[in-house]
């Protein structure tokens, strides 16, 4: 529940999938942050509160929904990590 406002945020509608916007790979709802950009930092030690403060245009609640997503598929977004990192390789 959103204590500001006292709405519930669903959170199914956090972390979406848009054709056309970053390939199509999942992404914080609202922005161009995917969440393998998440889940990188993550990996690379920052925890939730340092990436809002790297990101400065991120929630809390987004952050550890693009983790929970990660979690849950880690499968899938290590496949896009791999991919991601072998393309810079590639250069």
């Amino acid at each position: 529940m959103n204590i500001n406002t006292l709405e519930e945020i669903e959170l199914g509608t956090l972390i979406v999938r848009t054709p056309g916007t970053l390939g199509g790979r999942p992404h914080i709802a609202g922005t161009r942050v995917s969440v393998q950009r998440v889940a990188a930092w993550y990996k690379m030690g920052l925890n939730a509160e340092e990436i809002v403060e790297r990101m400065g245009n991120l929630t809390l609640v987004q952050v550890y929904a693009a983790l929970t997503y990660y979690h849950a598929n880690r499968e899938d977004i290590k496949a896009y990590l791999a991919a991601e990192k072998s393309s810079y390789g590639s250069r």
